[in-house]
């Protein structure tokens, strides 16, 4: 208590003479015009105006929402500029800026009024999960791009902030009601409701006290994600096994017959790539949407340019969620706590996230180990071998004696949906080694502290006035803690205490105007270390030119590091006979000197099966004449990455500020990238039976680290948004981004993959005023196909060409007390062609929905 008391005093004192707001301004809302005076706050962590930002900023507010034909505020930020979208499930969605996409994306970063609201084991944001509602949330801002140098961690590709409204100036109740439907004419499922409530209430309790209660609760079915298109299509060409035929076929969402679940089999006196059976991701799991989430928070204005808040979040998950493999993430909870001490010139911010996966578990451990339940590969590949041997003896075709040896080998599988299938899938659910069980069991904690001063705007004052110049200064410390499981996680030193893994940083910021305040020169330094890292300086310079009130140029070049993730550095999962390690040197010592690359190993083993098969050699032959193809693993221990950013952009208003346009151009250079490198390390310590270890999979340990790429990676983009107001509240809209990667100056094949359209373009039109409280809009989506690469799938993302739409109905109330009631129809996809948004995801189909809205002020 001593020292909160002597913290308040010294803020207290910082604050006196602060300018105070003037409270009788009210805001005009209307969409007719591009007020020249509207804020955002993260671009440069102080507040200031949109046209003058330094850097490139993407701001979604209440009235645009409104007006969105999306049915939430957080599906709506899909269609401003430059923004990619993920959909990893119904209730879980993943958003990108400026390329290097993934869908757990630890190099982009999301806030919540000022809290990292990520997962702390993955590091990186868990979407909408600890979000605020469509009730609460006041304005999105989107800064695509570094922002490392202000923001530092992850804040490599871009930073959203979510903003949510003020209890003082927004007290009432307000209860909106959702309902939908998706999966309309969906061959694997009827049609699906869709609910979701939500509750907001906001009360002042006196002048200085308010509070604030929030939440929502989600039901629906989830999108399925069943595509058969086979990843392992050439496995056989040697033999003209392709196509159905093929033995090793491995379709996108079909888990248990991956790389390690097949063999290859010398068959009569020929070598086939044989893999087991498996199961489709929608027999295996639960695809039941059921996601709670809310907040509670308590506010007290010290002065009244001085409040102290605490907030409390807290969110339980049903739905499916995609990393490396698919999971099922059940009964999953994450909450936070969080104090801010806020003033016009400090904030001070403390807060614990904590996360328990509760009974979530992987979808393709429980595959594959619910065909090595009834049947253990030794077993399974026995069986097969000898119906092949019996059916082709009995002179059967090569084609039928391999359906008839899988039909063997298969005898006594659980059938997806019966009572043994179940049985099995909740022993499995239970095991917490994906070598023989599939439980997701990982415990962490996040703590974070932070503050920034700007000490020109009240004690410094007359240095200002003097010199000019404004200050902002700020550090932050954050630590994270997981309880090793044994499974995902493990401490190296080989105790069962918490791993602890925490980075320290601090930043100052400069800025000064020049020829009356036409030119604003801004520049920033910040300084992050990591535990495991050298400390490492993230720069920023930028300059903003006003051509006139109404037109503005900018440039900024920043650099931005980020140091891996506790996911990163100290994973050590068993998965299927492959484990994936964390690129520490503490984790991985000695696997990286005596591995070899498993792409050469590949090589190797279909260059045997092609010699075998075509040309006749004996096994033996066959490995001696390819042994060549074996390539030594030259990645080693891993490091920050690194980005280059360079940026030009302008923002102009025409027609009396009816017609605004904002564009933007960017070229990076990436060095370092963490990615993964798949390895396997022969089991033996002969040097000269390399090749024959390596030959067989049996005699080999498989791996797959972390590491850093070799190569650096240019890419560029540019993005333009056009707003304009036509007058009679018709407001027409539309943006285009292009994302290019330029070139890589080695081409190692380890650089994380772009994973990003060449184009994404909106084009929306709407009124929310237009007849007798009825609106409506229409926004028209067109993305390019592209390449996505991962180590659960690649494969091309078709283009996506959607229409959304809503219609709305505004019903005034004559009773002051209560507000508008609301009503809104619309839907998403709205000509039901489903599409995906990267592969191996789920195929997103139409959704309609209503809502109804209804507020009573306070």
């Amino acid at each position: 208590m001593k020292h909160l008391c002597l913290l308040l005093f010294f803020v207290t004192s910082l604050t006196r003479g602060a300018v105070q707001p003037d409270s009788t301004i009210k805001p005009v809302d209307s969409l007719r015009l591009v007020r020249l005076d509207e804020i955002v706050v993260s671009a440069s962590r102080v507040s200031e105006r949109l046209m003058t930002s330094p850097v490139s900023i993407e701001r979604l507010d209440e009235r645009q929402i409104r007006l969105s034909a999306q049915p939430s505020y957080f599906d709506a930020i899909e269609t401003l500029k430059g923004v990619q979208l993920l959909t990893p499930s119904l209730g879980f969605k993943v958003y990108n800026t400026r390329g290097f996409a993934n869908s757990t994306n630890v190099r982009f970063v999301q806030l919540v009024d000022g809290m990292d609201n990520q997962a702390p084991h993955i590091g990186a944001p868990i979407a909408n999960a600890l979000a605020p509602s469509d009730l609460d949330i006041e304005r999105v801002e989107i800064v695509p791009g570094a922002a490392s140098a202000l923001y530092g961690m992850n804040a490599l590709n871009g930073l959203a902030q979510l903003i949510t409204k003020d209890p003082f100036t927004s007290a009432g109740l307000s209860v909106s009601q959702k309902t939908g439907v998706n999966h309309l004419s969906s061959p694997l499922t009827p049609a699906r409701a869709y609910s979701e409530t939500s509750f907001r209430y906001a009360r002042t309790l006196g002048p200085r006290l308010a509070v604030r209660i929030n939440l929502t609760y989600q039901r629906g079915y989830d999108w399925i994600a069943r595509d058969a298109t086979d990843l392992n299509p050439n496995a056989n060409l040697s033999l003209g096994l392709t196509g159905a035929a093929n033995p090793a076929a491995d379709a996108v969402n079909s888990y248990g017959n991956e790389s390690a679940n097949r063999r290859s089999l010398t068959l009569n006196g020929q070598r086939y790539v044989i893999a087991r059976t498996g199961y489709f991701e929608d027999e295996t799991t639960d695809l039941r949407l059921n996601n709670l989430r809310g907040d509670v928070g308590v506010f007290w204005r010290i002065r009244p340019a001085l409040t102290l808040s605490y907030r409390y979040k807290a969110a339980t998950l049903d739905n499916v969620y995609q990393r490396t493999n698919r999971f099922r993430l059940e009964n999953y909870r994450l909450d936070q706590h969080g104090v801010t001490l806020e003033s016009p010139s400090v904030q001070i911010r403390i807060y614990h996230s904590r996360e328990n996966t509760g009974d979530s578990y992987n979808i393709r451990s429980m595959a594959e180990n619910i065909d090595r339940g009834y049947k253990s590969d030794n077993q399974w590949f026995s069986d097969f071998t000898s119906q092949f041997l019996a059916s082709t003896r009995a002179g059967q075709p090569v084609t039928d004696a391999l359906r008839a040896a899988r039909t063997t080998a298969d005898a006594g599988r659980p059938q997806p949906g019966s009572d043994r299938f179940s049985e099995q899938a909740d022993k499995l659910r239970d095991i917490n080694n994906w070598d023989v069980g599939a439980a997701l069991r990982v415990r962490s904690w996040l703590y974070h502290a932070e503050g920034q001063i700007e000490p020109t705007k009240v004690r410094w004052a007359r240095f200002r006035e003097q010199t000019g110049i404004q200050l902002l200064a700020g550090f932050d410390y954050r630590q994270y803690v997981v309880f090793p499981d044994g499974n995902y996680f493990i401490n190296p030193d080989g105790s069962d205490r918490n791993l602890v893994y925490y980075k320290i940083g601090g930043f100052i910021q400069a800025s000064r105007s020049f020829f009356g305040e036409r030119l604003k020169l801004s520049g920033s330094l910040r300084l992050d270390k990591n535990r495991y890292f050298d400390a490492r300086l993230n720069p920023r310079l930028s300059a903003v030119y006003s051509l006139q009130a109404q037109h503005t140029l900018r440039a900024s070049y920043q650099s931005g590091y980020r140091f891996p993730s506790l996911f990163e550095a100290f994973s050590n999962v068993n998965s299927g006979g492959v484990k994936r390690v964390g690129g520490l040197r503490v984790m991985s010592q000695g696997i990286f000197e005596n591995s070899y690359f498993r792409t050469s190993v590949d090589a190797f083993q279909a260059a045997i099966n092609t010699d075998v098969n075509t040309n006749r050699l004996t096994a033996e032959q066959a490995i001696q004449k390819n042994k060549g193809l074996l390539k030594s693993n030259t990645y080693t221990y891993i490091k920050p990455e690194q980005v280059n950013s360079l940026e030009l952009g302008y923002k102009g208003l025409f027609f009396g500020q009816k017609l605004y346009i904002d564009a933007d151009f960017y070229y990076n250079v990436y060095r370092n990238f963490i990615a993964q490198v798949e390895a396997n390390i022969p089991r033996g310590s002969q040097l000269d039976s390399v090749a024959y270890y390596l030959a067989d999979r049996n005699r080999q340990d498989r791996y797959r680290l972390w590491t850093n790429s070799k190569t650096s990676v240019y890419n560029y983009g540019a993005s333009l948004g056009i707003r304009h107001s036509a007058g009679r509240n018709w407001v027409v809209s539309g943006n285009a981004s292009l994302a290019r990667l330029d070139r890589t100056d080695q081409g190692d094949g380890l650089e994380e993959a772009f994973n990003t359209p060449q184009w994404i373009t909106n084009v929306g039109i709407g009124n929310q005023a237009l007849w007798k409280g009825i609106g409506f809009s229409i926004n028209y989506k067109y993305q390019s196909s592209f390449l996505w690469q991962s180590s659960l799938a690649t494969g091309v993302v078709p283009p996506i060409n959607t229409f959304d739409a809503q219609v709305s109905y505004t019903l005034a109330q004559p009773d002051r007390a209560v507000g508008p009631l609301s009503i809104k129809i619309g839907g998403t996809n709205l000509l039901n062609r489903p599409y995906t948004t990267f592969t191996a995801g789920p195929a997103v189909g139409g959704f309609y929905y209503a809502t109804i809205t209804l507020t009573a002020f306070e």
